[in-house]
Parts: C-alpha cells; sequence; structure tokens
C-alpha cells in the first residue's frame, strides 16, 4: 500500500507519520510537498500530519485551506480513498469542510500536551475496524486549538451517522462539545482527530493502542 504525507510549510509531525508508517508498518510511505499535491492521485491514501502548517497564521489550517494543493485533495477525498488529518491537519480538514466542525482554543487558552484516554465510539469504520466498540485507549496529544465545536443540530446529525469516533475519557477533552477527540465525514473515508496515533506505534514511545488505527486503514484497503 502507497501512503502519501501532505506537507505543508510549518507542517511538523510529517517524519513522525512517515516513520510510523514505513519503519514500524513496513509500508511504503512518500513525503509530498504541498506544491506537489497533484501527485496524490496515484497514492492509496493520505495523511495531514500536524505542526503549525503556515505558522498558524489567521488561525491553524486557515491559509492551508486556500492552497492549490487542497483541489488534489478534495479530489482525492471524493473519490473515496481515505484521508487522515491529525491535530493541525485535522484543523485543515475541518477548514475545507472535509469533516464537521470547528477547531478553537483550549479551555484555557494554553498550550497542552501529554496523553489522553480515549473511548473507541465507533469500531465499524475503516479506520477503528482493529479496535472494539466502548474500548480505552491513550494517545498523546499536544496543541494549542483541540477545542471541538459543533453546534446542537450538527451534533445530533454526526450521532445519527455515526460520525464520532473517539471521545475523551479523561479531563484532557479542552472544552470539546461532546467530550469529541475524532471525527469523520458522512461518507466515512475521511478521518480528523486531535490526538496523535503516529506517536503511539512503539513500546519505545511508551504507548501502542496508534498502531491498531493504521493496521486498520491497511486491512481496509488490501
Amino acid at each position: 500500500m502507497k501512503f502519501a504525507i501532505l506537507v505543508f510549510p510549518g507542517s511538523g509531525c510529517d517524519v513522525d507519520m512517515h516513520r510510523a508508517v514505513h519503519g514500524v508498518l513496513g509500508e511504503e510511505a512518500t513525503l509530498i510537498w504541498h506544491t506537489d499535491a497533484k501527485r496524490l492521485v496515484d497514492y492509496d491514501a493520505v495523511f495531514v500530519p500536524g505542526g503549525a502548517s503556515y505558522g498558524d497564521y489567521l488561525r491553524p489550517g486557515a491559509l492551508a485551506k486556500g492552497s492549490d494543493a487542497m483541489r488534489y485533495l478534495r479530489e482525492f477525498a471524493q473519490s473515496g480513498k481515505p484521508v487522515v488529518g491529525v491535530g493541525n491537519g485535522f484543523q485543515i480538514l475541518a477548514e475545507a469542510n472535509l469533516v464537521p466542525g470547528a477547531l478553537l482554543q483550549n479551555k484555557g487558552l494554553k498550550f497542552q500536551t501529554g496523553t489522553s484516554k480515549l473511548i473507541v465510539e465507533n469500531a465499524t469504520s475503516q479506520f477503528t475496524s482493529e479496535y472494539t466498540k466502548g474500548e480505552e485507549i491513550t494517545l498523546p496529544f499536544a496543541h494549542q486549538y483541540g477545542n471541538y465545536y459543533v453546534d446542537e443540530e450538527t451534533l445530533q446529525e454526526m450521532e445519527v451517522n455515526h460520525q464520532i469516533i473517539f471521545t475523551y475519557q479523561d479531563e484532557q477533552d479542552h472544552g470539546s462539545v461532546a467530550k469529541i477527540a475524532g471525527v469523520i465525514n458522512k461518507e466515512g473515508n475521511v478521518l480528523g482527530m486531535m490526538p496523535l496515533p503516529e506517536r503511539a506505534v512503539e513500546e519505545i514511545l511508551g504507548h501502542v493502542d496508534g498502531y491498531r488505527l493504521f493496521k486498520s486503514i491497511l486491512k481496509k484497503v488490501e
């Protein structure tokens, strides 16, 4: 399977993502600079990694949304292939309306980092089939804009469509509506999440619960 990792100026977790996909899973992974995004069509899945795209000027993900790369990312998503945005990647997907909602500043208005305990709310998606529904997992996080927001009407629609994938079990929800940590689009092929699965794929990192997210994607595509 061929993974593309879409890199914007200021992306900071692209190397972590490449390590997880290529170094740990042993799959082909290529860092694709945003000006080369037309190459995405040649890949089986796209990751949009964390960091601070375009320095988070204006607001996180807003300038990336206006990049020419988004045309190709939208086309890729519309083809039905899997797209995963993590951290700043989630913010980019939300700004581009590829997943519902918006990311606001954390409650307390400070950058926060650590580990969070999550509940797997949907274990039937192509990103979570290696988990079980209701399972508690642990993933790292590092962000200032991790406060997920949707209005009540959209939240109810997401619940009906089983679009809520992960919720926070602990107090590390940063103010997020319904303690949401990760969501998918209606079609089920685009995932946005704030915790960092690529930093939880090896015992040496302290946690391995992120590994099964990558395995879920592999199983679906293969």
